[in-house]
């Protein structure tokens, strides 16, 4: 695996994983607790940076060419933007999920 490759993924992970604990901060009602938000927003920070990052990065006019590794600023803000958001989406999802089977009886 290409060095680039896995500091993309390191970096859609923490954002992801600062916005699902953020939006666990603002949003009470749909926070999963500390390790929860952070588990939750990491796995939606690799999706949605994986899905979003090549996005926000075409749009940005940085289109990979043939001896392009992929470490450049708008490559790292695609990776921020799209694990930050998935994190944050994925979270209050998962928050919502919980708060509808809290209290129903099994």
């Amino acid at each position: 695996m290409n060095t680039a490759v896995i500091i993309n993924l390191l970096i859609q992970l923490v954002a992801g994983a600062a916005a699902g604990n953020g939006l666990g901060k603002m949003l009470q009602q749909f926070n999963l607790g500390p390790l929860g938000n952070t588990i939750a927003g990491a796995i939606g920070g690799l999706a949605g940076g994986s899905w979003l990052a090549p996005m926000i990065t075409a749009g940005a006019g940085a289109a990979a060419t043939a001896g392009n590794t992929g470490l450049d600023l708008s490559a790292i803000a695609g990776d921020v933007v799209g694990g930050g958001v998935g994190g944050a989406v994925l979270t209050l999802i998962v928050g919502i999920v919980r708060k509808m089977f809290v209290g129903r009886a099994p």
